[in-house]
């Protein structure tokens, strides 16, 4: 048996654009249907914003998104929390972080690339102490981004 998980955000009006940016960022396809396509009149307020939102790779990445009812925001303060690096250390009020770990340096640093458009840098990609490639970023959406490369452990 197996089981896998899958970030679902839950965004404030801006969840057709994220979708379209983790796709340009990662590859894959976009599916996404909106309120007005399960049913809402379609002239009604948020009936054209997204009810059900994926990305999916043929890579194994996966991201869902949908629009919270009524929470036109692009705001992301109000969403993101904060989080910042003091003395080695990661600071944070957030739930969570989204992670992404490839097998070479020069497969992160193309998503980083990607992911830091319209970012916060909140630990620059480099080598670390557990990695070849470590970075931490917050995306124009409020996600919280750790992009690694799975370093060789021996023992």
């Amino acid at each position: 048996m197996g089981i896998k998980t899958t970030t679902h955000l839950n965004l404030r009006g801006t969840a057709r654009e994220a979708l379209d940016f983790y796709q340009k960022v990662f590859g894959g396809q976009v599916v996404a249907t909106t309120y007005g396509d399960v049913g809402m009149p379609k002239d009604l307020p948020g009936a054209d914003k997204i009810v059900f939102g994926e990305v999916e790779n043929e890579d194994g990445f996966r991201i869902m998104a949908y629009d919270i009812p009524g929470k036109d925001d692009a705001d992301i303060s109000e969403i993101a929390g904060h989080t910042r690096r003091e003395n080695g250390a990661t600071i944070t009020d957030r739930t969570f972080f989204q992670s992404v770990r490839g097998e070479t340096l020069d497969e992160i640093r193309t998503y980083w690339d990607a992911l830091s458009d319209g970012a916060e840098i909140i630990e620059p990609l480099a080598e670390s102490a557990w990695s070849p490639g470590f970075g931490m970023l917050t995306d124009r959406f409020g996600v919280t981004w750790v992009l690694d490369v799975q370093a060789s452990y021996t023992g």
